[in-house]
This record gives structure tokens, sequence and C-alpha cells, in this order.
């Protein structure tokens, strides 16, 4: 369909009786009560338990002698995954494919 952008636009008492309109009406009969997170997953639960006070440990282990960083996709790899080196650095078998 053809938008006319000349066309003028509404004022502000135009937008604000819309706007009370949308309000009258309430809820749309599409729209449901779970959130757009919840709707991706919608069986995880925290069960309203406090995880404030609790840290998580993790070790980061350096880069290892068997292993390089792919200049293009930047995640290391095993040695097995090198294709080719170029002037920046290596690149993995994925990012050359």
């Amino acid at each position: 369909m053809a938008t006319d952008y000349d066309a003028p636009r509404k004022n502000d008492d135009e937008a604000a009786e819309s706007i009370e309109a949308l309000k009258e009406r309430g809820p749309s009969k599409g729209s449901s009560s779970i959130d757009s997170e919840d709707a991706d997953n919608p069986s995880f639960d925290l069960g309203g338990s406090d995880l404030s006070d609790v840290e998580l440990d993790v070790v980061v282990l350096p880069q290892q002698a068997d292993e390089f960083t792919c200049v293009n996709c930047f995640l290391v790899r095993h040695r097995s995954q090198h294709s080719r080196d170029t002037d920046l650095g290596p690149i993995c078998v994925e990012c050359d494919a």
C-alpha cells in the first residue's frame, strides 16, 4: 500500500483521544498473562528463592600450548581445527570454509 508522506499528521489531541480509547477497551483478546521472557522457556521457575547471597566460582584457564585463538571469530580452538595462518594470525577451519 502506498503511503503519502506529505499528508498532514494527526495532532496531539487526536493522539490523546486514541490512547484513551485504547485504555477503555482494556487488554486485547490475543494477549496473554505470560511475559515474553516466560513464553520462551515456560518450564524454568526460580520458585521465589533469593539467590542474592550465592557466589559463583568459575575457574578460568589460560590458553593452553595446543590451542590458538582464531582472528576471525575470536574463539579459542584446538590445534586440530587450525586451517591456515594469515598476516593477522591463525584462522580456524570453520571460518576458512
